[in-house]
């Protein structure tokens, strides 16, 4: 009796163990699958719903699907930024219009944070900005795959990994969550971080930049699985194998970097929201499915979504985000900036 109860108990032992070790900071399978293509979609039919008059920047409608973003934030019980006021940076008029003046109203960034367990002075940024071109000859630019797509993808990662945390399992680096304001005017809201950043520049190890990745284009004609990876090794090789290896080992997407060549002529490592962190040094990736027919057009709305593959792509952004987050040493840049 004695005996078998011993063995009873180094047996309960054995699998609490197995079952502690089955979910650790070096596997997010169980927080990846979180992510849903119905709660995604769930998301997008809110942020691109004709009520946000298609966020055009400063506009009642932006400020509505910011407030609706918060809203999710705080259902998370994800904070804002240690050493923030509140879920907005505000950025006035003056510095929207300085570079051209288009009459823009005042406008806001709006962030969340998960602050680091163990290296909470180094922060990693998951950006995609919120804003869409508003209402043209009283038609709705929805925006759905620009940046709707983006926009709701951060949310999950953010719920994603505030359960991780719950668990037991939070990121061991800081995750600022950064919704950004007047990309399609030039990229204004991350200009405004990146010269105005709440962490230090130098303090910030990378950053994904997620911007249409919820349809697909002409050259995918007969797949969805894929997505265009652009600009991971620019500055950092550290972050070009990293995003090889997580989708090798959790997603399995097509990665296509046709766009990351720097003699591309559409030129879209200039043209999103990473850039203005690489410029200063900061090694960013940019993922993305390329321009369709519904590109900046009153068509773009939800209805048209590829929700599995918005769900694939959100998960990769998540592994690699957990990777970069988890990982001993911070990323190493080992390229010059160009």
């Amino acid at each position: 009796m004695k005996k078998a109860l011993s063995l009873l108990l180094f047996i309960t032992t054995i699998s609490v163990f197995a079952q502690t070790k089955s979910v650790n900071n070096d596997d997010p399978t169980k927080f990846m699958n979180t992510i849903t293509a119905e709660k995604l979609k769930n998301t997008l039919y809110i942020v691109a719903s004709d009520e946000m008059e298609g966020r055009e920047t400063g506009s009642k409608g932006q400020k509505k699907a910011g407030k609706y973003l918060i809203s999710q934030y705080k259902k998370s019980k994800i904070a804002y930024p240690k050493g923030a006021q509140s879920y907005y940076q505000s950025i006035p008029a003056s510095f929207l219009n300085a570079k051209r003046n288009e009459n823009l109203p005042d406008s806001e960034n709006i962030w969340a944070y998960i602050e680091g367990s163990e290296k909470p002075d180094e922060v990693l940024v998951i950006s995609a900005h919120y804003d869409h071109v508003g209402v043209k000859n009283g038609e709705i630019y929805n925006g759905a795959d620009d940046d709707g797509s983006g926009t709701v993808a951060i949310l999950q990662i953010a719920e994603a990994f505030q359960k991780a945390k719950k668990d037991g399992h939070g990121p061991k680096r800081s995750i600022l969550f950064l919704h950004v304001t007047g990309e399609e005017h030039g990229l204004h809201g991350s200009r405004f971080y990146s010269e105005n950043p709440l962490f230090p520049i130098a303090n910030t190890i990378a950053n994904i930049n997620i911007d249409m990745i919820g349809r697909r284009d002409i050259e995918h004609a007969n797949t969805n699985n894929y997505v265009y990876v652009i600009g991971a090794d620019r500055l950092s090789s550290d972050l070009h194998n990293i995003t090889v290896a997580q989708n090798n080992k959790y997603t399995n997407l097509d990665l296509d970097f046709k766009f990351n060549d720097p003699k591309d002529p559409n030129h879209f490592y200039e043209r999103s929201d990473h850039y203005n962190f690489a410029k200063f040094g900061i090694p960013a990736v940019f993922l993305f499915n390329g321009v369709h027919e519904d590109y900046h057009k009153k068509s773009d709305e939800p209805n048209k979504i590829e929700y599995d593959a918005l769900a694939k792509r959100t998960k990769l952004a998540f592994v690699i985000a957990w990777e970069l987050a988890n990982r001993p040493d911070r990323i190493v840049v080992d390229k010059p900036i160009k």
